[in-house]
């Protein structure tokens, strides 16, 4: 049989004839990987060769997808209630930070609820699985472990009419189909892998979890199309420094791609954070100036994090702006609109901005908190201690109301906190706190300047706005 020859990129699957050292589909360097394909004369399919499709009303009764329910009710949340026989889902994560022992842990739970579990390994032996079962206590779980790395041995092992309710491949990365000859983790190996395991789960009515390694970029390694075969992508999120990992759903078939689950990681590995904004205020003790708690909303769940800010003079001509948790671009318009239309000098200052914890805050809710850190810093007076703030900032200034005040102030309420800064159109019900409404972004610095409630005394260094 006649082959051929093409390079493919690891990054994003482009295929071309010749090698180069960048590729000329997305720009990356030293990614193309040669393969060797069979090269087969294409031919026309028969109408009459397949059979026939059967059709349904849309209107019909469908009955929702049933569920298998962990036990780990973190875990759970951010699937949508569950795993769903027939699903595949893919999970990934920087290496080391817990994706093997989630699973482990998940398949130990899944075993003592009555399910057949398989956890196939490609990276470790299984003496070392069973070392991890020992740190983690789920050693008298019944989970059939094996460690394998060809597509051809498990689709022989597990496609039977007693086929296991759950699957677990750590990693989709070091398995390999034989027809191919690229080395296992290229682009060709992870689709031709990825594609006959979930054939399988959809055949035997298998839930499958595949772990997938990510790129320095925080990607999950591989063909993009892998996170469009499954139905389900987790990104485990959480830094070494901390102690607590966040599971992100990002695609959910099943369920909502909102909610976060989130675990503390122990010495008897992962442990279930039923009330995050407690460990993520834990460390609050004294108010000190730029310290300013954010009311935040994941999902349907709410949770209370500490903004930390910084503000130092400097005799540089471009001052530095750093950023950890939070969106650097959307530091530099709130800069710039304290500047602009509340006169707010801030040229020639260093502003260094931190979510406390380790925590990673996408919405734009968070735009007056990181004002009020801030403000706070520049004036070198701490907020009160029992304040939260919440609310979008535009370009002209306004402050604008964002969803789900109520279940904000809830949480709030409910860890002690009496004073809420939040957007003038916002609708709220009637808080056991005081809640103070602002429409604009200088009603929060008149609050610094004159020294109101809950604000410094000291007036800060501003020129008038223009």
């Amino acid at each position: 049989m006649k082959t051929t020859t093409r390079y493919v990129c690891q990054s994003c699957g482009a295929s071309q004839p010749k090698w180069a050292g960048q590729c000329a589909a997305c720009h990356t360097w030293d990614t193309l990987v040669e393969e060797t394909i069979a090269a087969s004369q294409p031919k026309g399919i028969a109408p009459s060769s397949g059979r026939k499709l059967e059709f349904v009303s849309l209107a019909g009764a469908i009955a929702d997808a049933p569920r298998i329910t962990t036990g780990i009710s973190e875990f759970d949340r951010v699937l949508g209630g569950g795993l769903v026989k027939g699903s595949a889902t893919l999970v990934g994560g920087d290496p080391g930070i817990g994706k093997s022992t989630l699973l482990l842990q998940a398949a130990a739970a899944l075993a003592k609820g009555g399910a057949t579990c398989s956890y196939i390994s490609g990276e470790e032996s299984i003496n070392q699985i069973k070392l991890r079962a020992g740190r983690l206590k789920v050693s008298g779980a019944q989970v059939m472990l094996s460690a394998a790395t060809s597509v051809r041995d498990i689709l022989t092992t597990l496609d039977t009419p007693n086929a296991p309710d759950i699957v677990v491949i750590d990693s989709i990365q070091t398995m390999f189909v034989d027809t191919l000859d690229s080395a296992p983790g290229t682009v060709a190996q992870v689709r031709a892998a990825s594609h006959e395991l979930i054939r399988l789960a959809k055949r035997r009515n298998i839930a499958l979890l595949l772990v997938g390694h990510v790129t320095k970029d925080g990607q999950i390694a591989g063909p993009r199309v892998l996170e469009h075969m499954v139905d389900t992508v987790l990104y485990f999120e959480g830094d070494r420094g901390h102690q607590f990992r966040i599971v992100r759903a990002v695609k959910n078939r099943f369920g909502s791609t909102d909610e976060i689950g989130v675990f503390e990681m122990t010495e008897g590995g992962l442990q279930e954070v039923p009330n995050p904004s407690s460990l993520f205020l834990s460390g609050r003790t004294e108010p000190v100036s730029g310290a300013v708690v954010f009311a935040g909303m994941e999902g349907s769940r709410p949770f209370l994090v500490e903004i930390q800010a910084l503000v130092a003079p400097t005799l540089m001509a471009n001052p530095r702006r750093a950023v950890v948790g939070w969106d650097s671009g959307r530091l530099a318009m709130i800069i710039a609109v304290l500047e602009a239309r509340c006169g707010v000098g801030l040229s020639d200052k260093e502003i260094y901005l931190n979510v406390a914890g380790g925590f990673k805050i996408t919405e734009p809710a968070a735009d007056l908190a990181v004002a009020a850190a801030i403000l706070s810093a520049l004036a070198d007076r701490p907020v009160g201690k029992d304040s939260v703030f919440f609310g979008e900032i535009g370009l002209s200034g306004e402050v604008r109301p964002v969803g789900r005040s109520d279940i904000r102030l809830k949480e709030s309420e409910k860890l002690g906190f009496k004073h809420a800064f939040l957007a003038e159109g916002s609708k709220v019900k009637a808080s056991a706190g005081t809640v103070h409404r602002m429409a604009y972004l200088r009603d929060l610095v008149a609050r610094f300047a004159s020294g109101g409630e809950n604000a410094g005394v000291r007036k800060l260094a501003a020129r008038p706005a223009k």
